[in-house]
């Protein structure tokens, strides 16, 4: 895809930085943003990034998680995911009716994986 230069108003970049044990394990995520209402950098037990190509029309990812995310952490990183995935989803295309499909799926996987609590009802 070409891009016309005069289109572009401002570059902002992302970064991650992964901290690898001697296995290439992750022990340590970070990552900041030139846009990001924080300074420095901000750690995290977990990343998902999905990059769609528009050429190949297939989405690539990167998912990692370090070591001491343990299972409840990543239910809850699941849940959250996917809960954002529905609404993403609703705003880019506007299918309200596929995207409440896809938040009831998210309230059954909450269930199962136990995120809402003891004291929560269908």
């Amino acid at each position: 895809m070409t891009i016309d230069k005069k289109e572009i108003a401002k570059t902002s970049q992302i970064r991650i930085d992964v901290h690898l044990d001697k296995e290439n394990l992750p022990i340590n995520i970070e990552w900041d943003a030139d846009d990001a209402d924080f300074d420095g950098k901000e750690s995290a037990k977990g990343i998902m990034l999905s990059i769609f190509d528009g050429l190949q029309q297939n989405a690539m990812r990167i998912d990692l998680w370090t070591q001491d995310m343990n299972v409840e952490e990543m239910n809850l990183f699941m849940f959250q995911t996917l809960a954002t995935m529905a609404d993403t989803f609703e705003k880019a295309t506007g299918n309200k009716e596929l995207s409440d499909e896809m938040r009831d799926f998210v309230h059954h996987f909450g269930h199962k994986a136990n995120v809402f609590g003891p004291d929560h009802h269908h």
